[in-house]
């Protein structure tokens, strides 16, 4: 079986870091084939939204820290990626950070579900999605120290736009480790459920997502992510653009329809 598992189910795309014996964490495989499957759903109309989870006991543990100790750099490779500290540098550039930039340039919700250890690099691969959901034994930590290195692939970007500045610093200075009940009480993750529901939710929330208005919705999540970078004036320039295109879809029209007819319902003759 492939390091990671890309399926297309109806409009959903799913995303399955696959090294179970290894608690998931990253290999030179699961890094290409994880951009590879991120920009097929960047470039495709007909996904309308995005699950990232782990198979067996952990979401992801992140860098192999077997590979690291060997010298090896942050996972296993062919070609050279540790001789030098550029080459180290140009590993990530060329590698994991990849993952971030091209999920910048996808509008559609992007949801992780956790479930066991989020470790790390692993962490920060979900702090990257839109919306985190996770079981409440669900074990998160910012290791980077334990391993004596610094956030490489950005969780020094993500964390502190999630937790605040002293939180982040926090976590990555003590190493501490979260579960999710504890994480969604700081916003690190948006919703923490009992272990036993997590499945059932996770798939009536996606549920929903594909439901709702699509193009509506992609816009919504640029409007959300660019209105953190720019002016008020800037925010309301785009949004009153956008609000002036979803106007013109059917979705618009079918569903103000729709609200109207039940509101007559409603209403005493």
């Amino acid at each position: 079986m492939p390091d990671l598992i890309y399926e297309v189910k109806g409009h959903a795309a799913y995303i399955t870091l696959n090294r179970p014996e290894h608690l998931n964490c990253f290999s030179e495989e699961m890094i290409h084939l994880w951009t590879a499957a991120l920009e097929d759903i960047r470039d495709r109309d007909d996904i309308y939204a995005v699950l990232l989870s782990g198979n067996g006991k952990a979401f992801c543990a992140g860098g192999d820290v077997k590979a690291m100790a060997a010298g090896d750099g942050f996972f296993e490779s062919h070609e050279d990626i540790t001789s030098t500290a550029l080459a180290r540098k140009n590993s990530l550039w060329t590698g994991i950070q990849r993952i971030p930039l091209i999920l910048e340039e996808i509008d559609k919700p992007v949801i992780a579900k956790i479930h066991g250890p989020a470790v790390g690099a692993g962490l920060d691969m979900a702090l990257m999605c839109d919306v985190r959901i996770a079981a409440e034994s669900a074990t998160m930590s910012e290791s980077y120290f334990n391993a004596g290195i610094v956030p490489g692939d950005g969780g020094a970007y993500f964390l502190p736009r999630l937790v605040g500045r002293d939180k982040a610093l926090d976590m990555f200075w003590t190493a501490k480790v979260l579960n999710g009940t504890e994480a969604e009480r700081i916003g690190l993750v948006t919703l923490a459920v009992p272990d036993d529901q997590l499945d059932d939710y996770v798939e009536a929330y996606l549920g929903k997502i594909l439901k709702a208005p699509q193009q509506a919705m992609r816009l919504t999540k640029r409007a959300i992510y660019q209105s953190e970078q720019s002016t008020l004036r800037a925010s309301l320039d785009m949004v009153s653009s956008f609000m002036g295109i979803v106007t013109e879809l059917d979705d618009y029209r079918t569903r103000t329809a729709a609200l109207a007819e039940r509101l007559n319902r409603k209403t005493p003759k």
